[in-house]
């Protein structure tokens, strides 16, 4: 649990499935009995700010380790950032064999923040080398036609990550308005 580096725990229980105005429900408890790690498979959790992707994620990746599986939990940015910091003092190698060696890796908030080349470049080589070796969870607030932005405008190298990440995977679109901001007034 402590090398999976979840940022709290969270789990599918202590999600309110009252909140999001759309989510596939089945599809998304059918995810967490983790039958897609074993075939390599990815979930992608697509939605709005504060609709409950981080939860859903962490819970996730805490049902994994529950269950005895290698489990790492990142952010899009601090994987770039760690992965730049590497590469600065020769340790890129090793910092991309500790991505890819956990059976499930949580990337969290890919497109909240800009990329540059080397991000999105060492993004998919990560993404690309996992590829049925190992599942991966991203969670993002964009659509996957937005994508290129993502990734330095570089639409090649987004439509071959799309390709590896979407052949063995479970996209989960849920919507609604910010659960954090439930509590605010309409003033």
């Amino acid at each position: 649990m402590k090398a999976a580096r979840l940022p709290g725990i969270k789990t599918l229980d202590g999600f309110d499935w009252s909140w999001p105005k759309k989510i596939n429900r089945a599809l998304l408890q059918q995810v967490f009995r983790l039958d897609f790690l074993p075939q390599h498979g990815n979930v992608i959790l697509l939605g709005g700010v504060g609709v409950g992707k981080t939860h859903l994620a962490i819970a996730l990746a805490h049902t994994a380790c529950l269950q005895g599986k290698t489990t790492l939990f990142t952010s899009a940015v601090d994987n770039v950032n760690a992965l730049a910091a590497a590469q600065a003092t020769g340790g890129i190698k090793r910092e991309m064999a500790r991505l890819l060696k956990p059976s499930l890796l949580v990337v969290d908030e890919l497109g909240y923040l800009p990329i540059d080349k080397f991000g999105a470049d060492v993004l998919f080589q990560g993404i690309s080398q996992r590829y049925e070796r190992g599942s991966t969870v991203i969670t993002t607030n964009r659509a996957f036609k937005h994508w290129p932005e993502i990734f330095h405008n570089d639409s090649t190298l987004t439509s071959a990550l799309l390709d590896r990440l979407l052949h063995h995977a479970e996209s989960i679109v849920i919507e609604g308005p910010c659960y954090r901001m439930r509590d605010q007034s309409d003033a």
